[in-house]
């Protein structure tokens, strides 16, 4: 909602919600800045240094998340869409939160297909 004032300059109001994204976003879009500004190591290595959680990903997965964490902020500040960086920034975490907990390393039993009937 954006207020009008004759006597000074209009104001907008947002919910806490919405506040807190913004806030989310320009703190990732620094991190994001100063990992683009060291030159020392791969992409994935410094940002590594940023996020931290990251270390529990594979070196390969590392990689991958780099760049799609660089993908998914560049489509989300050029489209204003806040939650295209957060939600890729929050899914590349919990899935190293899964891997530091031992999740990705237990092997998955597939069953066959079964048709069972309604309870």
């Amino acid at each position: 909602m954006t207020v009008t004032r004759r006597d000074g300059e209009a104001l907008v109001l947002m919910s806490q919600r919405e506040a807190e994204g913004s806030a989310r976003l320009l703190n990732f879009a620094a991190q994001l800045i100063t990992v683009t500004l060291d030159d020392g190591g791969s992409l994935a290595e410094r940002m590594s240094k940023a996020f931290p959680w990251m270390l529990a990903l594979s070196p390969a997965d590392r990689e991958s998340c780099a760049q799609d964490l660089v993908d998914a902020a560049r489509a989300s500040f050029s489209t204003d869409q806040r939650h295209l960086a957060i939600a890729e920034l929050t899914s590349w975490k919990e899935t190293a939160a899964a891997v530091a907990a031992g999740l990705g390393s237990t092997d998955l039993e597939w069953l066959d297909d079964e048709t069972l009937e309604r309870p």
